[in-house]
C-alpha cells in the first residue's frame, strides 16, 4: 500500500511538474497540437496536377495536334507552350518556367500510317521526383490513348467491328484500385507515419529536459515506485497526444486511419511508456536540461530513414538494419500502419509489440541503476 501511494503522489507530482515548467509544457503539450495541424497542410492538395509543360511539334500533323490536346487535357500537366523549336523548350526548362517536355518528331504520322515504330521523346527535370513523374506520366498516358486509337481504326479497317477492335486491343481488363490509400496521395502516405516520429520526438524532448532538470539538483534518484510513477505520468501526456492524432487530426485532415481502432489504442499502450522510459534514461545520462533539447532535436531525420517507410529497410547496411530497432518508432511506425491504416489483426503486430515492450524493460532497468537512491 506504502508503495501504490508513492506511485500515485509521484504520478500526481510530476503532472504538476510539466504543467509548472514551461518549455516542457510547449514541446510535450503544446507543440503536438501545432504540427498536427501545420504539419499536413503543404500535403492539402495530396497529389500533383497541372505541373507546367511544353510541346515540341516538329510534324504539325493532324495527329501531332490530336497528342497536343489530349496533354492539354490531362490533370497531370499543364500545356503552356507549343512551339516548333526545341532550344526555346529547354531554354524555359532551365529557367524553371516549365518542368519538362514532349517532342513530337517530324514525319510522326507518315510513320504511323507506315507501320513503323514512331517515338515522342520526354524531357523532364529529375530534380523532383513528384514532378518528374506527372510530367512523364501525363505525357505516357496523352500519347498511349492517341496509340490505343490509332491502333483501333487499324483493326476495324482490316473488318474488325468496334466491339472486336476493343477486345483485340485490350483483350485483359487492367482496373487498379488502392486500399489504403484511396487518394493515391503524398500526404496519406508520409503523414500517419510521420505522426508517430512527431509524437516520440516531443515526448524524448520533453522527458529529457525534465529529467535532465532533476539530474542537475540529485531530484532524479529515486525507487522503482517513484520512477514508475514518474513514467506513468509522462505517458498520460503522451497517450493524450496519441488519441489526438488518432482521434482527431487523421480525421480532420482525412487521412487514413480506423482501421483497426482496439489495435490502435493497444499500440499506443505500448509505444508511449517504450518512448517514456527511454526519454527518462536519457535524461539520467545527459544529466542537463538544456543538452536533452540540443541533442535529441537533431535525431529526426536519421529516425525517420530508417523507420522503414521512406527508404526500404532492406536497402540499409546491415549495421543500421540491426541499430534501427533501438527507436521505438521503428516499430512503432510499422504497427500504426498495418493497424490504424491497413486494417491487420493485432495479432500480426505482435512482434513489433513484443519488441516495443522489450525497448521498455530495458530502459526501464537501465534507468533504475542509473538513478537509483545513493546510499547513507
Amino acid at each position: 500500500m506504502q508503495a501504490f501511494r508513492k506511485l500515485i503522489g509521484a504520478w500526481a507530482d510530476t503532472l504538476r511538474a510539466i504543467a509548472g515548467d514551461t518549455g516542457v509544457l510547449l514541446i510535450v503539450g503544446i507543440a503536438p497540437l501545432l504540427y498536427g495541424f501545420f504539419y499536413p497542410w503543404p500535403y492539402g492538395t495530396q497529389a500533383v496536377t497541372r505541373v507546367p509543360v511544353a510541346v515540341v511539334d516538329y510534324d504539325h500533323s493532324s495527329l501531332s495536334r490530336q497528342i497536343t490536346r489530349f496533354a492539354q487535357a490531362s490533370p497531370r500537366i499543364d500545356v503552356r507552350m507549343v512551339t516548333g523549336d526545341e532550344r526555346e523548350a529547354q531554354q524555359e526548362l532551365w529557367a524553371g518556367e516549365i518542368e519538362g517536355y514532349a517532342v513530337l518528331p517530324a514525319d510522326l504520322k507518315r510513320n504511323v500510317l507506315r507501320g513503323k515504330a514512331a517515338v515522342v521523346t520526354v524531357e523532364a527535370d529529375g530534380s523532383y521526383a513528384l514532378l518528374n513523374k506527372a510530367v512523364l506520366y501525363g505525357f505516357a498516358e496523352a500519347a498511349g490513348t492517341v496509340s490505343a486509337g490509332v491502333e483501333i481504326k487499324k483493326l476495324q479497317a482490316g473488318g474488325q467491328s468496334a466491339l472486336q477492335a476493343n477486345a483485340s486491343r485490350s483483350p485483359i481488363n487492367l482496373q487498379m484500385v488502392a486500399l489504403f490509400n484511396p487518394t493515391e496521395g503524398y500526404g496519406s502516405y508520409v503523414v500517419p507515419a510521420v505522426a508517430l516520429l512527431i509524437i516520440q520526438q516531443t515526448l524524448l524532448m520533453g522527458v529529457g529536459m525534465l529529467v535532465g532538470l532533476w539530474a542537475e539538483t540529485g531530484r532524479h534518484r529515486a525507487d522503482a515506485a517513484t520512477w514508475l510513477g514518474r513514467i506513468l505520468a509522462f505517458s498520460t501526456v503522451g497517450y493524450a497526444s496519441g488519441l489526438l492524432y488518432f482521434g482527431w487530426i487523421f480525421w480532420l485532415q482525412d487521412f487514413p486511419r480506423g482501421a483497426n481502432t482496439l489495435g490502435a489504442l493497444v499500440l499506443l499502450a505500448f509505444y508511449i511508456p517504450a518512448i517514456c522510459t527511454l526519454g527518462a534514461l536519457l535524461g539520467t545520462w545527459f544529466g542537463n536540461r538544456e543538452r536533452a533539447l540540443q541533442v535529441l532535436l537533431f535525431t529526426a531525420l536519421p529516425m525517420a530513414f530508417v523507420s522503414g517507410f521512406s527508404w526500404p529497410a532492406e536497402a540499409l547496411p546491415d549495421a543500421l538494419q540491426t541499430l534501427r530497432w533501438l527507436f521505438p518508432s521503428t516499430a512503432g511506425i510499422q504497427a500504426s500502419l498495418r493497424l490504424n491504416q491497413m486494417g491487420a489483426p493485432l495479432a500480426d503486430a505482435g512482434g513489433l509489440l513484443a519488441v516495443l515492450a522489450a525497448l521498455a524493460a530495458v530502459a526501464g532497468l537501465l534507468l533504475l541503476r542509473f538513478a537509483r537512491p545513493a546510499k547513507s
